[in-house]
């Protein structure tokens, strides 16, 4: 079958792509952004890639005709507080009229768990209304309500990994006695492919879950058992929403907005209605210890699919790649240094490069970085908490600790990072291998470009810092690998 699949480079649908191509079908993937999708080897000849933003105006005939199935994988909870409304009934209205145009014979739609008191949260009317608009659409929709996904890289968690694992003692808010049903991400991929074309699923929607009613608590301490750690949990009635969101926040890799928007879904008790589907595709239900155990096996493997982090919505700064790909070269401060490398070593050094940030670190002065992580949280920004995905591999578009990766190419060994912190400016990061004069170099790149007199002030009163990270940066990443770690990294 010819299958539409939107949010291919989302959490989901990054999962859910390999998936459908190893069936045997035929993918159409649309992103926003086509350089931030990777077709691999294995792939060519089974995915065309469509660049699309639901958000932008109408274009004629944008989808194929002859489309069988389409996913609908497109949410924007992370992207702001207050307007992810407006833009989910945008994105699902132009969405209609595309795929309106075409034969598509379903469509399926992965959704939030309605509480049967219909208390919704914002983030959960606006996943009704998604629905709604969806229903209307001339193909039968397949509603499938999920509560919290588990598994390696998806939002609830790494936020669940943040907290369990940063704080032997949590004081928390009283959201925390509520209830939900987790479900585990190789379950949520079985219900979305079961349901193809599945006579017993068009036209209807389904709850899915584990089966399993547990608390927040008792989902943070189920965690702390699987990775054998010992936790207190304390439940305080004092927190409102916005210390919740804010304490949230702080101690998690989470943006401000998507906490905001987490805590108040977590405020009610979300329980799927039924097991119907589980029962119409014989799912067996992955119980929530299980899911976190397998999450484990494939971070300790680096073998990592996708990550939430990795999506645009999940960072402040919403501009899209290309805005930023061309480093400028007036009015901005720059810091460039470079080194002598010998043939041999190109390979290592390079490896060092694709593997900077996260559990690495920066290659000097990481207490440093670590300050500037913080303030950037408290600023508002991203701070250093969302790592990186993969231990040695990266990718455009992905996220790096509080940069974005405009440009990852081996072949020209060449990384570009576009800074996501609060800035009175824009900031880039770039590492590039090249020859001069006969003679391997290895060249990295600070370029700032301020804003307004507040930015020169900010440029300047970094400046000593910079003169020994940068320069103890280039330093150790040349010579990691040659040295012990602890002498090569400080």
């Amino acid at each position: 079958m010819k299958i539409l699949l939107t949010g291919a480079t989302g959490y989901i649908g990054m999962r859910l792509l390999p998936v459908l191509i190893e069936a045997g079908h035929s993918i159409v993937a649309c992103t926003r952004d086509k350089s931030r999708f990777q077709v691999l080897d294995s792939w060519k000849g089974k995915v065309e890639v469509l660049e699309v933003d639901f958000l932008e105006p109408i274009k004629a005939a944008l989808f194929p005709n002859d489309i069988d199935i389409a996913f609908y994988l497109v949410h924007s909870m992370s992207a702001s507080i207050g307007e992810f409304a407006d833009k989910e009934s945008l994105s699902a209205n132009h969405f209609k009229q595309y795929i309106d145009a075409t034969e598509a014979r379903q469509i399926i739609y992965l959704t939030g768990i309605i509480p049967e008191a219909y208390d919704l949260s914002p983030h959960l009317k606006s996943r009704l209304n998604v629905e709604n608009i969806l229903n209307g659409c001339k193909a039968p929709l397949t509603a499938l309500r999920a509560g919290i996904i588990v598994g390696s890289g998806s939002a609830s968690f790494e936020i669940i990994r943040d907290l369990v694992e940063k704080l032997p003692i949590m004081i928390t808010p009283k959201w925390l006695n509520s209830k939900c049903q987790p479900i585990a991400i190789r379950n949520v991929i079985q219900y979305l492919t079961g349901a193809m074309m599945h006579k017993d699923c068009l036209g209807k929607n389904f709850d899915i879950s584990s089966g399993e009613t547990l608390s927040y608590k008792e989902i943070l301490l189920g965690y702390a058992k699987c990775r054998s750690l010992k936790r207190s949990i304390l439940t305080v009635p004092i927190m409102t929403p916005r210390l919740s969101s804010y304490w949230l926040y702080f101690v998690t890799s989470t943006s401000y907005p998507l906490a905001v928007n987490l805590v108040n879904s977590m405020k009610v008790n979300v329980i799927a209605r039924n097991h119907d589907l589980q029962k119409i595709l014989h799912i067996e239900s992955i119980p929530y210890l299980n899911a976190v155990k397998m999450a484990f096996q494939m971070i300790e493997q680096n073998m990592v699919v996708s990550s939430w982090k990795d999506s645009f919505i999940s960072s402040l700064d919403q501009r899209t790649l290309e805005e930023n790909m061309e480093v400028p070269s007036y009015g901005c401060f720059r810091d460039h240094r470079k080194r002598f490398i010998s043939e041999k070593d190109i390979d290592r050094i390079l490896e060092n490069i694709w593997s900077i940030g996260g559990a690495r670190g920066w290659y000097y002065g990481n207490f440093l970085w670590r300050i500037r992580g913080y303030m950037d949280k408290v600023a508002g920004g991203v701070g250093l908490r969302r790592g990186r995905t993969h231990q040695n591999e990266i990718y455009a578009g992905d996220a790096l600790d509080f940069w974005r990766v405009l440009v990852a190419d081996p072949k020209k060994k060449r990384l570009l990072l576009y800074a996501e912190m609060i800035l009175p400016g824009d900031a880039w990061l770039e590492f590039t291998i090249v020859k001069e004069n006969g003679k391997n170099v290895i060249k990295q790149t600070a370029t700032f470009r301020p804003e307004g007199l507040k930015g020169r002030l900010y440029w300047y009163s970094v400046l000593p810092f910079h003169f020994f990270v940068f320069d103890g940066m280039l330093r150790n990443l040349v010579r990691y690998g040659n040295n012990p770690p602890d002498k090569a990294v400080t």
